[in-house]
């Protein structure tokens, strides 16, 4: 398991996780991913652990309000979105962005997994994933 490093741009939160980026991410195209860019690698809630800046995260949900989507509330970065779904039980996204120190080369041989969240089939590729 490789332990990662991470934080907001402001440096006000930081964070560490043990995970493997060749496990897989995700890209979404559900509507507060496109509009973030969110690219999240979906970990065990066990495997991160915030280091400092509690006080500075603030929360954001919506819809049926299940995932709860972190931020720093002074820089405005998204570390990490916490939820529950049918096939993983309680997870945490954490924003691959967000990590601090991973080279380019590594980071654009990332497995991506595309999810259709737009259309609520979460097991499926949308058509287009380009943009994403």
């Amino acid at each position: 398991m490789t332990n990662y490093r991470g934080s907001c741009h402001c440096n006000a939160v930081r964070f560490e996780a043990d995970f493997e980026l060749a496990d897989g991410t995700v890209r979404c195209n559900c509507s507060i991913c496109s509009k973030t860019r969110w690219w999240g690698a979906m970990i065990a809630p066990a495997q991160v652990r915030l280091l400092a800046g509690d006080d500075a995260l603030t929360q954001y949900t919506f819809a049926s309000h299940q995932q709860r989507h972190q931020f720093c509330r002074h820089c405005g970065v998204r570390m990490f979105e916490f939820g529950r779904s049918p096939l993983r039980g309680d997870f945490v996204a954490l924003n691959v962005m967000a990590l601090d120190g991973v080279p380019d080369e590594v980071l654009a041989a990332v497995p991506i997994r595309y999810l259709d969240g737009r259309d609520e089939r979460w097991l499926d590729a949308p058509a287009v994933t380009a943009h994403l």
